[in-house]
C-alpha cells in the first residue's frame, strides 16, 4: 500500500492532493475515498484506482504511529 503526505485538502470542496512519497507523484483524493479524516501535512496510506482524469488515491487512512 503506498504512503503519502497530504499536500492539499479543501474540506468545503471535499477534495485535495496526496504526494506519493515513493514516487513523488501528486495523486488526487475526494472525500468519498477517505478512511480517517485528514488534514495538511498528514501521513497517510491509500491505494490507487484509474479514474477519467488519471490514477486518484481511494481508501485513504492515516499511517499508524510508530
Amino acid at each position: 500500500m503506498p504512503k503519502g503526505k497530504v499536500i492539499f485538502f479543501n474540506r468545503k470542496s471535499n477534495f485535495g492532493f496526496i504526494k506519493n512519497l515513493e514516487d513523488d507523484k501528486n495523486y488526487y483524493v475526494h472525500k468519498k475515498n477517505l478512511i480517517d479524516e485528514v488534514d495538511l501535512e498528514d501521513e497517510v496510506e491509500f491505494e490507487l484506482k484509474e479514474a477519467k482524469r488519471g490514477q486518484e488515491a481511494i481508501k485513504v487512512k492515516k499511517s499508524a504511529k510508530e
